[in-house]
């Protein structure tokens, strides 16, 4: 019988998985011994686009950095959060999540008062119950509130990290970026001692939305630039992965994959998921591999790219433009000039349509400071999508 699939497409990878991000996460454990150091709140903003592992990296940097530092780790995922209140609620269910197999459960308890309720049908979930008033209070009194916690914990933790992930909702509130500012100042100017490193994580136009709110949030948080791996990190991964279910890669193979996933995660899982369930003999082979990229490109058109922009460029006109638009998965820019020289009259005729069709979908814009005619992807998951599609065996060009 064949083992599980060793890939995770959609998910933070598993840390036994984790591959890579040496520069990133130097910057991260560094920035948390500085903090429980010198006693100070630290800031970060780990940023990169969809899917490129924002998660997972955070994930990895707080399990390292709670065995090396002896901190305490919170991971906050604040997906469809639109109020402080609930920001603060979800921290402190998080803390709830995290302690209650631990040996400072007890003082977490202690910390948080009679606020805890068991849940479920067996009891075995935490939920943190303050009252609106309190969650409004917490909000206002967050420095003091979190010094209080480390206290509580001053016998078992040396510092704190919190992530705050999945920004989405709250990133366009100017409410959200006047309180990260106002907790920052608040903290520097108490001179009171508070350990702290604060991560956000998110896309780089939630960053943008932020300093539009507040510009001077534009120099608080060091960035962190998640960017695609290389190819030795590539291979590196799906080596490490086939090899923990026992499935040996071919060395052509391993050039398809490592081609194909274009250093993306999110394409890495997915064509390393297909090619595993597509291979029947543990060793993957080229015929396997191209089988399998087939199967991938499906699976990532209908999970991460919206249906109605694949309806609108259906046309084969559109997609041989298109197929001759990405004919370099790192190259996300190009210019109407240099794409009328590749295509024929008919695609000529068509080609204005086109353009203005993927323009208003977001799928192209002109970047800042160029010339008109220019344009670019807007995100990388378009341009290797496309080039997927249009590089996949079988593929009519």
């Amino acid at each position: 019988m064949k083992e599980y699939s060793p890939f995770t497409p959609g998910v933070p990878v598993p840390i036994e998985f984790f591959t890579g991000r040496t520069p990133e996460l130097t910057r991260i454990f560094d920035t948390v011994g500085k903090s429980v150091a010198s006693q100070s709140l630290e800031r970060i903003f780990v940023i990169g686009e969809r899917g490129i592992g924002k998660s997972s990296l955070c994930r990895m940097a707080l399990a390292v950095s709670e065995e090396r530092h002896d901190v305490l780790g919170l991971h906050v995922y604040l997906g469809g959060v639109s109020s402080l209140e609930e920001m603060v609620r979800r921290i402190f269910e998080r803390l709830l999540q995290k302690s209650r197999d631990k040996k400072w459960f007890e003082a977490v308890k202690s910390f948080l008062g009679n606020h805890i309720r068991q849940v479920g049908i067996f009891g075995f979930s935490l939920e943190f119950t303050a009252s609106s008033n309190e969650l409004k209070q917490s909000v206002s009194d967050f420095p003091y509130v979190l010094r209080n916690l480390l206290k509580n914990l001053e016998d078992e933790k040396k510092g704190l990290i919190i992530v705050l992930d999945d920004l989405n909702g709250l990133a366009g509130f100017p409410a959200f970026a006047n309180w990260l500012k106002s907790f920052v100042d608040e903290v520097a100017t108490s001179q009171e001692p508070l350990p702290l490193l604060l991560i956000l994580s998110g896309l780089p136009e939630r960053r943008r939305q932020l300093i539009n709110n507040q510009p001077s949030l534009d120099r608080v948080f060091d960035l962190v630039h998640v960017k695609r791996f290389k190819e030795p990190e590539v291979k590196e991964f799906f080596e490490k992965a086939f090899s923990k279910v026992g499935v040996e890669v071919k060395k052509g193979a391993m050039e398809l994959l490592c081609r194909f996933s274009g250093g993306h995660p999110v394409f890495m899982h997915e064509i390393g998921d297909a090619v595993f369930k597509t291979d029947e003999d543990n060793t993957i082979d080229k015929n396997d591999a191209l089988q399998g990229v087939v199967r991938a490109a499906e699976a990532i058109g209908a999970k991460y790219i919206e249906p109605k922009v694949l309806a609108t460029i259906r046309s084969e006109k559109y997609m041989r433009i298109l197929s001759k638009i990405v004919k370099d998965p790192f190259e996300h820019r190009f210019s109407k000039k240099d794409i009328s020289k590749r295509i024929s009259g008919d695609e000529s005729r068509v080609l204005n349509n086109f353009l203005q069709k993927m323009k208003n979908l977001g799928v192209i814009a002109q970047p800042l400071g160029t010339q008109r005619g220019e344009y670019e992807f807007t995100s990388e998951l378009y341009a290797l999508f496309f080039w997927l599609q249009a590089a996949s065996p079988g593929r009519k060009s």
